[in-house]
């Protein structure tokens, strides 16, 4: 049985990786030029109507809003996003939310394609670093121009101001942040007493991550550490960047950046781990199944895994701790997020008004407590953290999210590249980076080429 459970424990974190790394996993350039075209004549279109000809609202109109969700397509968190869709109906009778599971590698694909057939989803959920694509080619609607201020005001009253940027674009949220995680770095407390480590005191820097690291791998016979992120999006690598100093474009939204020397010299720390042997040799995949088998000391991903592994550890008998994400020195680190936003896609009236009702349900008191407890991401309402009628003691009860959850108050948000070719450019840097930690070579080379590569395909 306890063989079983962890099998199945590691077949649910594959799922999720699949969600958080590879969630824009499909949309290269032709399916991206595509849309542009497309996406182009659906503007046109919805331009053409004009306000005072969409439907208007009622309290007793019947309303249907199609809802393209991921996390209806991933297993272990289906039924807590049902159960947020089941809640929501039962307080809005008049509403029916037809959800829609789109696995999270086609969803973008999907939005595209139906965005040119003239189908659009009214709501759809989609992952942060494809914001500018989506506000200006998906016909996303700001919220400023759909919300009167002061609802809106009142609805963002107590949301994590950090959390809330995520979706913002040019001072407008295109994106209300919805399902949400940070970098953590999870570790087998087991393996560091057999390393004659504290497990009470987990590395905090870099440094003392690849010691830690190769007392594991010597003692126990097993990988010390595992980095993740080099595939699939982008969030993680810019978090490293980051917390050394570093940017992947201006702010001015114009310049590449990750040729630059604070980039190189974090890009030279990830291989450094890799060629001492702290670090695996692993795909994100074998190393999340090695962890989950206790044949892993520390894995820095995304703290969406961490329901997976605890049933994991229960499973296998060794112990499981979470830290927060490791320093370049004594440098403040930038958590980058993972996760996704709601976008309203939809031209009508009617159902604009009845899919900011369903956000505000899902982003509210309530709807957080479901996605935290039920799900397994961040709650973007701090205060229910201390309030019994809502998380106060689940938190008690999982201590793992408390590194999580101080990692908010110096999140920093997940860059999205402007243009048609912003998926090109991402890809660009994730090669960049699994070339320069999988071999010997000139790390500085390897960046400052794939920053000029990518600077060609800027707007």
């Amino acid at each position: 049985m306890a063989t079983f459970k962890v099998w199945a424990a590691s077949a649910l974190s594959l799922s999720l990786l699949a969600l958080t790394a590879c969630g824009n996993s499909g949309t290269g350039s032709n399916a991206s030029n595509a849309a542009t075209e497309s996406s182009a004549s659906a503007n046109a279109a919805g331009a053409a109507a004009s306000p005072s000809s969409s439907s208007s609202s009622s309290s007793d109109e019947k309303v249907t809003i199609k809802f393209y969700s991921y996390n209806l397509a991933t297993a272990g968190q289906k039924e807590g996003t049902q159960k947020l869709i089941d809640e929501f109906e039962a307080e809005n009778p008049n509403i029916t939310i037809e959800g829609i599971p789109v696995a999270s590698t086609d969803i973008n694909a999907k939005v595209q394609a139906d965005i040119a057939a003239g189908s659009p989803p009214d709501v759809a959920q989609l992952v942060f670093d494809g914001l500018d694509f989506i506000a200006n080619n998906f016909g996303a609607k700001p919220l400023e121009d759909i919300v009167p201020a002061d609802e809106l005001a009142a609805a963002f009253e107590g949301f994590n101001p950090n959390g809330l940027k995520l979706g913002q674009l040019n001072g407008k949220t295109y994106g209300l942040p919805f399902t949400f995680s940070t970098p953590v770095l999870f570790y087998n407390s087991s393996l560091f007493e057999k390393a004659g480590l504290d497990p009470a005191f987990p590395p905090t820097t870099w440094a003392e991550v690849k010691e830690d690291a190769l007392a594991i791998a010597d003692a126990t016979g097993t990988t010390g550490v595992h980095i993740g992120g080099s595939v699939g999006n982008d969030w993680l690598v810019q978090a490293i960047i980051g917390s050394n100093g570093g940017k992947v474009l201006s702010d001015d939204r114009t310049t590449i950046e990750f040729g630059s020397n604070e980039a190189i010299d974090a890009i030279k720390m990830w291989q450094d781990m890799v060629l001492s042997g702290a670090n695996s040799k692993m795909n994100d995949g074998e190393a999340i199944e090695a962890f989950t088998q206790g044949k892993l000391g520390m894995i820095l991903f995304t703290s969406a895994l961490q329901n997976m592994f605890i049933g994991a550890a229960q499973a296998g008998g060794w112990e499981l701790q979470a830290a927060q994400m490791p320093s370049f020195g004594d440098k403040t680190t930038t958590p980058v997020n993972s996760g996704s936003a709601l976008f309203i896609l939809s031209d009508d009236k009617a159902k604009q008004e009845a899919a900011w009702k369903f956000l505000k349900f899902v982003t509210s008191e309530r709807g957080y407590t479901i996605i935290t407890s039920e799900i397994g991401y961040l709650p973007l309402r701090p205060s229910i953290v201390e309030d019994p009628a809502y998380l106060k003691d689940w938190v008690e009860q999982n201590p793992l999210i408390k590194p999580n959850l101080a990692q908010l108050e110096r999140l920093t948000p997940w860059v999205s590249y402007p243009g048609s070719n912003w998926y090109q450019i991402e890809t660009i840097l994730l090669e960049a980076v699994q070339k320069a930690i999988q071999s010997k070579d000139d790390v500085s080379k390897i960046m400052q080429d794939a920053q000029k590569r990518a600077q060609d395909l800027m707007p």
